[in-house]
């Protein structure tokens, strides 16, 4: 599947550090449901909750699932706050929180795998990879469907494939999926014919947080937009033919910011840099955007010591639901912009390598 992007200059010239986190992740996603039981679009409550019983207790008693590793949700029971921390870990759809019929995930104590029940269709199974590794994925997915398959007589037609919600998941019922960080393409408007591109060759492309959603922080999701007439094999391939042009492109843009406006560059980054270190009010819109240009600092080798790792993390830990949760209670827009600044600069300064080096130094010098 080519986009049309240019595949020669110097991509490979330019190491790791310019091009070491563009995939943040993969993700696999298999839909399927269960023959004999309506879908749930059609389901009464007493049937939706007579299918979770079943579900679960298949799930948990298989030999091939290890019980302490996964815990089992029920939606309707939680928060508010609750729900929409488990949206913005991507664990669950914001489809799943809406309404009170009967509805569950199971997931997996490190966040990497989850199972939402009663969704769309009665299983989806997703599984994460924090890397390019969506082979990896797919085989976890595949290894958690096999548990289903030993209760369940899965809905499958010999012309269609596996039966769905939505006739876009007939065939395999697989969305296979990266999430870029794209910032290059964005900055240099390159990202509306990589975009545009997309649309041609049947390539979907969402925000963070999925389908309706903005690519917020130059975070985009690509995957397969249909299943049907594919087979998981062709659709991995063709994913991840389409997300190696796209962050070679972005690559390669990266590489000639660095060579042509190196000053400008890194005025942008160290400034993001800076107002994240000290701002007294940070709203989630601003945050995201000067978290990016700081991730593209450090990802290029221009901001040192501090771990892509720990800017990933921060991204999770400033959203809406979880300040609300650290604090304990619901905050108004405003309250919440204060309190995320706050546990911004307190992040930084405890992942600031500099800062302990310093310490140690001053340590050093009283004791002699």
């Amino acid at each position: 599947m080519s986009m049309g992007m240019d595949q020669s200059d110097g991509s490979k010239d330019m190491g790791t550090k310019a091009n070491g986190c563009i995939t943040m992740s993969s993700r696999v996603r298999l839909a399927r449901n269960f023959s004999g039981a309506a879908f749930p679009v059609r389901q009464g409550a007493r049937e939706a909750a007579e299918l979770l019983i079943k579900a679960r207790e298949a799930f948990f008693s298989s030999p091939a699932v290890n019980r302490n590793e996964y815990v089992y949700v029920d939606i309707p029971g939680l928060d508010s706050i609750d729900k929409m921390m488990l949206v913005e870990k991507h664990l669950i759809s914001p489809d799943l929180v809406i309404g009170d019929r009967p509805s569950a995930a199971i997931i997996s104590k490190d966040e990497t795998v989850s199972v939402m029940l009663n969704e769309e269709d009665h299983l989806r199974i997703q599984c994460v990879e924090p890397s390019a590794d969506i082979d990896a994925a797919f085989e976890r997915c595949g290894a958690i469907e096999r548990v289903f398959d030993e209760s369940f007589d899965i809905a499958f037609d010999r012309d269609f494939g596996y039966l769905t919600s939505c006739p876009t998941n007939l065939g395999t019922g697989m969305r296979a999926s990266f999430m870029l960080h794209l910032p290059a393409l964005t900055m240099t408007g390159h990202i509306k014919g990589v975009l545009e591109a997309c649309g041609k060759i049947g390539v979907a492309v969402r925000g963070l947080y999925g389908e309706n959603s903005e690519a917020s922080g130059n975070m985009f999701q690509f995957s397969n937009q249909g299943s049907l007439g594919s087979s998981e094999a062709e659709i991995l391939a063709s994913i991840t033919d389409v997300k190696d042009q796209i962050t070679g492109h972005e690559s390669r843009l990266r590489a000639e910011l660095l060579r042509a406006a190196a000053v400008q560059f890194e005025d942008r980054v160290f400034r993001a840099y800076g107002t994240l270190r000290s701002a007294r009010i940070l709203t989630s819109e601003e945050y995201m955007r000067l978290w990016s240009d700081v991730r593209l600092g450090v990802d290029t080798g221009v901001i040192p010591d501090i771990s892509i790792e720990t800017l990933d993390r921060m991204m999770t830990l400033v959203q809406p639901a979880y300040i609300q949760k650290m604090f304990g209670q619901m905050l108004n827009s405003g309250e919440r912009d204060v309190q995320r600044a706050n546990l911004v600069r307190k992040m930084f300064e405890t992942a600031d390598p500099a800062k302990d080096r310093n310490e140690k130094k001053e340590d050093a010098n009283t004791d002699e």
